[in-house]
């Protein structure tokens, strides 16, 4: 968010409905691809509701506008001049434009900036549950007559959802009044309603619904300093994360088990070494190239250490809220 100052009126577009948008629309997509300066490109919505494994909020709008590096942060319109979306990240795997590129809606767009505008930081409601998909066979257990909303596997102590009297095994269907047809969409709910805020929550328990009332909370995604964020953006071999020690702000937010120590992963690029292999955001690597990690620099140790041996792939210990496994991932 920026602010200008200027002796005259500045010229302006605005922000269109990007709840109206469907696939099959037709949009436009301006950005400064390779530096070449501003380009527009055409295309179609080609799909709502996309979640690339970049954080808990996802939720975009994949459009096969050509877009390439350099289109982020572009405005992305509908044909009636509106902006609709924010170019944000393509999916390549070979780096060039392939016809699947992703964009933040509107909607999305608009209530952050509004929040930076008002309070210089964005402030997210916390229900503080952790959740899992509902398959049709857990659905048949619980007595639930079809696989939809969100399963609860914990919840936090002391937070909104422990208060309400929500709890483990119960089967989140509506939040706020918006149904929850999947697990990914309750963060989402949740996040578009501010710290304080009461909301209605209708959850399934022992073959019948029941609705609480929840006050939420603060999100807790306040995370580490930026000076203990370590990333491999630089030249030579890279793996496309983000580290950062396990503190307890980051521990709580990811539900990190506390007797897991590493390096944990905040960020993930789309489309890189890291995101093929399946690493996420909350992931904790806690070996690289069978040595222990203690902090995110001893991942970026043995990765630089692979690349002078000329060795092709990195072999890392991921533990992912408690399940460890072996990946190996080839830097880029």
């Amino acid at each position: 968010l920026l602010k200008i100052d200027a002796d005259r009126e500045l010229p302006y577009v605005t922000f269109g409905d990007s709840d109206d948008a469907r696939p099959g629309d037709w949009v436009v997509a301006i950005g400064n691809p390779f530096g070449l300066g501003g380009t527009a490109t055409t295309g179609i919505i080609s799909a709502r509701g996309r979640d690339i494994q970049s954080g808990p909020y996802d939720d975009y709008l994949q459009i096969d506008a050509p877009i390439n590096r350099g289109n982020s942060g572009g405005p992305l319109f509908d044909l009636s001049g509106r902006v609709i979306g924010v170019n944000t990240a393509i999916y390549s795997p070979n780096g060039g434009n392939v016809g699947i590129g992703f964009a933040v809606p509107a909607a999305q767009a608009k209530s952050v900036i509004e929040q930076l505008l008002a309070n210089g930081y964005v402030e997210r409601g916390w229900l503080g549950v952790q959740i899992q998909t509902l398959t049709d066979a857990l659905a048949e257990s619980l007595q639930l007559p079809r696989a939809s909303g969100a399963l609860v596997a914990s919840v936090a102590p002391d937070s909104p959802a422990a208060r309400a009297g929500v709890e483990v095994g119960d089967v989140i269907l509506s939040f706020n009044g918006h149904e929850v047809d999947a697990m990914k969409d309750l963060p989402r709910l949740g996040a578009d309603v501010a710290p304080g805020e009461n909301v209605e929550v209708r959850v399934w328990r022992q073959g019948e619904p029941r609705t609480l009332k929840v006050s939420l909370a603060r999100s807790p995604d306040v995370t580490a300093d930026a000076s203990d964020i370590v990333t491999d953006k630089a030249e030579g071999a890279r793996l496309g994360l983000a580290l950062a020690p396990v503190n307890e702000d980051l521990r709580r937010r990811f539900e990190v088990p506390a007797d897991i120590d590493g390096a944990l992963v905040v960020e993930v690029e789309p489309g890189g070494p890291a995101a093929r292999q399946g690493l996420r955001p909350g992931d904790v690597i806690v070996q690289a190239g069978g040595k222990r990690v203690s902090k995110p620099a001893d991942v970026a140790g043995v990765v630089r250490d692979s690349h002078d041996a000329e060795r092709n792939r990195v072999l890392l210990l991921v533990n992912r809220q408690g399940d460890q496994r072996f990946v190996t991932v080839q830097p880029g």
